[in-house]
């Protein structure tokens, strides 16, 4: 079965149109599928849009949450929910196009574990987000400690295996591509052209998109903590650039004022490190607070043929011995 999770937050002029164009494309996908809708806290008619389609189409499931718990504790929710041995991520306002989930779709049949779908062209009518979303990708690009995709959203396939590594951590400030790209397995990516929003507006705001973007530095990079380090160096330099000049200085006032702003660099760089220092036990601190495995198992490769090890199990009549299944799916060893 291929679960997708759809988070719905005031989305009724929306919800019907694109429940149908979900059935239409998986229309020819032959494995079953459900559609986990995640109702977060909406105040239109969109729970009840839910149900009347839950009433009539049977792949539909209706989560309703007790409140609005914002866009990833609705994701977080449905992964937990979803069954199937596949779960697709999208949101529900057509940004995401519903046709591109058989190719995600048929790169995990072919083998993927992760398939992230990668915008290609961003429409946007929002100029300032349009403006900000590349150069939010490309700081965090440069500042990440894992390879994350750019210009990848939520919307993505995973295998069981990973969403049960997800559905394992226990972070507060999740970043799910980042958690998607730390988790590894075999990944594949898709490229899709992303819409402007069908109807409606978005319902995040500058705010909250801009916690967003500091959940994904502050959670998968230690470059800010660490640049401490950096200004130290460059503090340092720039003392030794002040005390080599008061040495050519052309008279007392020069150098007692070379002299105090070598003093106030070299200072100021002791204090950098400092922090530096500092931030490197916070890093492991959190580290240990987060909790995340050290590694994760994709798979255990075994032989088939296990030897017994109790000398009393084997006899070895005229010097020789066989290796016979045992009916049970395991091996023994049979006297030749």
């Amino acid at each position: 079965m291929v679960s997708i999770v759809v988070p719905i937050y005031n989305e009724e002029a929306l919800i019907v149109q694109f429940h149908e164009a979900i059935a239409r494309a998986m229309n020819g996908i032959t494995e079953e599928w459900e559609v986990v809708y995640v109702n977060d806290g909406s105040t239109d008619a969109s729970l009840e849009l839910l149900k009347g389609l839950q009433s009539m189409d049977w792949h539909v499931v209706v989560l309703e949450l007790s409140r609005n718990w914002g866009h990833m504790g609705a994701i977080t929710a449905g992964l937990h929910m979803a069954n199937g041995r596949a779960v697709i991520l999208m949101d529900g306002d057509f940004q995401d196009p519903p046709e591109v989930l058989p190719r995600l779709i048929d790169a995990w049949k072919k083998g993927a574990e992760i398939v992230v779908a990668v915008r290609r062209s961003r429409q946007e009518s929002r100029k300032i987000l349009a403006a900000l979303f590349p150069l939010f990708y490309r700081v965090l690009g440069a500042l990440s400690d894992y390879p994350i995709p750019l210009n990848a959203g939520i919307f993505s396939l995973m295998d069981r295996k990973a969403v049960d590594a997800l559905n394992s951590l226990q972070e507060r400030s999740p970043y799910l591509p980042g958690m998607r790209a730390w988790v590894g397995y075999r990944n594949a990516i898709v490229y899709y052209d992303r819409q402007d929003r069908a109807a409606g507006e978005g319902k995040l705001s500058f705010i909250s998109r801009i916690k967003y973007a500091m959940d994904a530095i502050a959670g998968f990079s230690y470059k800010p903590l660490r640049l401490s380090f950096v200004l130290f160096g460059l503090s340092c330099c720039v003392s030794l650039l002040l005390a080599a000049a008061m040495l050519f200085a052309g008279s007392a006032v020069g150098t007692a004022a070379l002299g105090v702003s070598c003093a106030v660099f070299f200072v100021g760089g002791l204090l950098f490190l400092t922090v530096g220092v500092l931030g490197e036990y916070i890093g492991r601190v959190y580290d240990e607070v987060r909790g995340r495995p050290l590694s994760l198992i994709s798979h255990v490769h075994r032989s088939r043929v296990q030897l017994a090890t109790q000398a009393d199990k084997i006899t070895v009549p005229n010097g020789g011995f066989t290796i016979q299944p045992d009916g049970s799916g395991e091996a023994g060893i049979k006297a030749a």
